[in-house]
């Protein structure tokens, strides 16, 4: 009896774990932005009109310029699918919004406008009239709720103080002003030296602009920590010394060998694929900056000092933090690496990968998109395009590691590139995989390895997928392949 309860016991676990294999989902394809916000997108279109400030034909002209330059921003953003509404991520910011308005309801008497861009960049920003976004790349990169909190009221501050509107008002002033038209006569009137006092006129400009972005960074700060305060969120100012580490995602080392994994999947490997064979000064040996060994903190740039010196007083002692939730962080990540590799930027989205499992990360989702990242490049190879899905970076900006991968990734010949795709169809991975993981890996199948490299039958496998998965975020990628 104790053996058949055991048995039985078991084989629920067995069910339950495979229910949740086949219901993990990151969002679905409905929650792109050009379906999920089409009634919104069409609403901002009617309600963003440009107001009368000036008398001047001239400057009112150009103030709605830049008005409609804007809508078309947001709006062409929406349709090209540069957001998504992923339930989860959205909750637990609007959460953190919630806060904030409940706390300042003077200064925020209605609820901003959220989006969730799904860029893998480090950032956040303001779009004016009470919308703001933020990117999955910050929400990868953050470590505690009131981290998140701060970047989220700095961007809700230049909205309160409209510095984005501002901003438009004074370069429409400008570009319809006297001195302006002065300045450009005297340019074009000169027989001599056109260039430079052209540039003289535009260093100027550029030169005044800067000062006032500056300014409202700092203005922006100092709202910021008023609106958490406000809010009963605790601050710490060294957030922005941390932030500073943000744009240095590739220069970081990874802690084995490249080989190592890549040789785990079975994978062929050879050390000189990962060096360059051509000759000339661009391929001469390169002498890497190291950052492994920097601490995140003695990262900075002046810009981060000076916001952590002006603000370091006004942190909140002995507060306490609150980690993200490892299902947003977790959620974020797979987000940013599925948009990288869908914009075919190669080698960041592997590099990504790898960096995960240096954090001991052992979800088999990502060994699918090892899978998916070798099969676009060999489709790439196909094509004639290997070069474009690389995404090549300068070697200012990387690793060692990271140059290895991407030379790799270049000198890797066809027919091993085969190989490592053949390979991959037999993984022990991909019977934990949901129906559209492995309805996804036929449709690469067909791009990559079927004999038939027809655009008819590329484009059949698309629709097919899509008719088995509509629900599925990978149809964003089947939608490409049916289109061309």
């Amino acid at each position: 009896m104790t053996a058949l309860k055991t048995l039985l016991t078991a084989s629920c676990l067995l069910i339950l774990s495979g229910l949740q294999a086949q219901t993990r989902t990151l969002y679905n394809y409905q929650e792109l932005s050009h379906v999920y916000y089409e009634k919104q997108k069409d609403s901002l279109k009617r309600a963003w009109t440009c107001p009368v400030l000036y008398k001047d034909k001239a400057t009112q002209k150009k103030y709605k310029e830049f008005w409609d330059d804007r809508t078309t921003f947001i709006t062409e953003a929406i349709s090209h699918d540069s957001y998504v509404h992923e339930k989860d991520i959205v909750s637990y910011i609007e959460n953190i919004i919630d806060q904030l308005v409940q706390g300042n309801k003077q200064l925020l008497p209605a609820r901003p406008f959220l989006l969730i861009d799904r860029s893998p960049s480090v950032n956040a920003y303001s779009i004016g009239e009470n919308i703001i976004a933020v990117n999955v790349g910050l929400i990868s990169f953050v470590q505690t709720r009131e981290e998140l909190a701060l970047i989220i009221a700095h961007e809700m501050s230049h909205n309160i103080l409209q510095h984005t509107d501002n901003a438009m008002k004074q370069k429409a002033e400008w570009l319809t002003s006297e001195e302006y038209k002065r300045s450009l006569d005297a340019v074009l009137d000169s027989k001599y030296e056109r260039l430079s006092r052209l540039k003289k006129v535009l260093e100027g400009y550029s030169f005044n602009r800067s000062r006032h972005q500056r300014y409202h960074e700092s203005e922006a700060d100092s709202l910021a920590i008023v609106l958490l305060k406000k809010s009963n969120i605790p601050f710490n100012a060294t957030y922005f010394l941390r932030l500073d580490s943000s744009d240095i995602q590739y220069q970081q080392p990874l802690k084995r060998p490249l080989k190592n994994y890549l040789v785990a999947y079975q994978l062929p490997f050879e050390d000189a694929w990962t060096k360059k064979r051509s000759k000339g000064l661009s391929t001469r040996a390169y002498n890497f900056n190291s950052t492994g060994t920097i601490d995140d903190s003695l990262k900075t740039h002046p810009d981060c000092v000076d916001r952590y010196t002006r603000t370091a007083s006004r942190s909140t002692p002995n507060a306490k933090y609150t980690p993200i939730p490892a299902a947003i962080k977790d959620k974020a990540t797979k987000m940013l690496i599925w948009n990288m590799y869908y914009n075919r930027s190669l080698t960041p989205c592997l590099y990504r990968i790898l960096q995960e499992k240096d954090k001991g990360n052992t979800d088999e989702w990502y060994d699918f998109m090892v899978n998916n990242i070798f099969s676009a490049l060999y489709y790439a190879d196909r094509s004639l395009h290997r070069f474009n899905a690389i995404g090549v970076t300068p070697k200012e900006y990387i690793s060692p590691n990271y140059f290895e991968l991407q030379t790799l990734f270049e000198q890797i010949p066809r027919e091993n590139l085969e190989q490592v795709c053949k390979t991959f169809q037999n993984e022990g991975f991909w019977k934990d995989m949901t129906p559209a993981e492995k309805g996804l890996k036929n449709l690469l199948y067909t791009l990559a390895l079927d004999p038939d490299d027809s655009d008819k039958n590329k484009a059949k496998a698309a629709k097919e997928f899509k008719a088995n998965n509509t629900a599925s975020m990978y149809c964003e990628f089947a939608d490409d392949i049916e289109k061309k």
